[in-house]
């Protein structure tokens, strides 16, 4: 009930906000799962592909249906997070947000809906492209907006777990609607005039229209706060601290960079290690909603409680969590014991990911939450982008290897930000305003 409550009280644009990316991000996280599904099956040609060489010498690849299916996914994680900087800063500069969320939504709704005309490999990937490019457009465009939100520094915690409860369950929840769509297709629609759709249709048509309900939300119900813009041309990411080796926010990238990766390790494994714990695939995928369903029910307590005590203790205690749970997926055999740490693993995320959000809210400058905001959102994207193609090579050395180095990122994150990343909440003082809080 207190998280309901704290809901409750929130400010009614960060939620309309976050309702929005929760539509979108369900649509959206419906390719996750149709996508694999779509590029195997007998629309798209990509027999012509399979066994040929790309590179040179000992750095040729053979291309395989799995490596094919990885470059799609990946591919998308990439340009999203590495144009980020470039998006954030360029919201900065001209001081609006709502147009770039809307550009974006535009771009991955409309994409989505040309999937039912692409038969190809090469136009998948073009769409593919744009749909990364979208995502670059709203990611740190609304970050930025739920920062400017605040009326002062200790709301800002609570927000970013409002918004990022919100859009987990629109992520978390789509690839389970998104398989039982394709399963139940063919749909005859001709009652209504419109033609057969298959499943694979349905559910691109279904990616489709909730970007377009996005759209729509953020149009009608979500304004631009009132900040000044301030960002200069330089879109280059602060490194070096003023008084520490590393700057606070960089720290927090590389090492979001580490848990993005850790989290998603395991989507890569499934068969192996559905072998592994001699489990039924339903297992897996309560699995791996594990670590999101931790996220809905942790973000907003955790977000609240770091605004009351700080940022620092939360974090630290989210990555000395990210290690074991980490390992351990490499070590257990008993699918409840594999539930479980999952569970650990996604309370961990939690605890790091809206106090993160909040101590960059915190250092960032009047007009600069874009570009500030970005370097989390971008490091936290790369590491999921990286992640599933780093187990799938690590798996080749053994089952635990990938998990192992996981957790030895996790711990390299976790002395990065115990000795570069200060607490920003002074919890003594009375609440201090935030820029451009109405």
């Amino acid at each position: 009930m207190g998280s309901l409550t704290d809901i409750a009280e929130t400010d009614r644009r960060v939620i309309v906000l976050a309702l929005a990316r929760m539509v979108g991000a369900a649509g959206n996280s419906f390719l996750i799962v149709v996508l694999p599904l779509y590029i195997t099956s007998d629309v798209v040609d990509i027999e012509g592909l399979l066994g040929a060489e790309i590179g040179v010498g000992a750095a040729a690849v053979t291309l395989t249906e799995p490596l094919l299916i990885g470059i799609v996914l990946s591919l998308f994680g990439f340009l999203n997070s590495l144009s980020q900087p470039f998006t954030g800063r360029l919201s900065d500069r001209v001081g609006r947000r709502r147009p770039f969320v809307l550009a974006g939504i535009l771009l991955l709704g409309t994409a989505s809906g040309l999937y039912t005309v692409a038969t190809s490999y090469p136009v998948l990937v073009a769409l593919r492209a744009v749909q990364g490019l979208g995502a670059a457009l709203i990611i740190p465009a609304t970050v930025a907006l739920v920062n400017e939100y605040a009326a002062s520094d200790t709301d800002r915690g609570g927000n970013f777990g409002v918004y990022n409860t919100f859009r987990l369950i629109g992520f978390g929840f789509g690839p389970v609607l998104a398989g039982a769509v394709v399963e139940a297709g063919p749909y005859d629609l001709s009652a209504v005039g419109l033609p057969v759709l298959d499943g694979f249709d349905a559910a691109f048509v279904a990616a489709c229209a909730g970007a377009y309900l996005s759209f729509t939300l953020v149009f009608f119900l979500v304004r631009d706060a009132d900040v000044e813009a301030e960002a200069g041309d330089d879109v280059s990411i602060r490194v070096r601290g003023e008084d520490r080796l590393l700057d606070p926010v960089f720290t927090l990238g590389l090492a979001t960079v580490a848990m993005g990766a850790c989290i998603a390790l395991f989507a890569t494994l499934q068969n192996q290690v559905n072998v592994r714990l001699d489990q039924a695939p339903i297992w897996f995928g309560a699995q791996f909603a594990a670590v999101t369903i931790a996220n809905v029910i942790f973000q907003v307590p955790v977000g609240r409680a770091s605004d009351r005590i700080g940022r620092r203790p939360f974090l630290l205690a989210g990555f000395v969590l990210l290690v074991p749970t980490t390992l351990l997926q490499g070590i257990v055999t008993e699918p409840a014991l594999m539930m479980l740490v999952r569970l650990g693993q996604g309370i961990a995320v939690a605890c790091v990911f809206a106090p993160s959000l909040a101590l960059a809210g915190d250092l960032a400058r009047e007009g600069e939450s874009g570009t500030t905001l970005s370097v989390l959102t971008m490091g936290f994207g790369f590491g999921v982008a990286l992640g599933p193609l780093a187990s799938g090579w690590l798996y080749g050395f053994g089952f635990v290897v990938p998990f192992a180095v996981g957790a030895a990122a996790a711990a390299l994150g976790l002395v990065a930000v115990f000795t570069q990343v200060e607490e920003t909440l002074d919890v003594g003082d009375e609440p201090s305003a935030a820029p451009g809080a109405d």
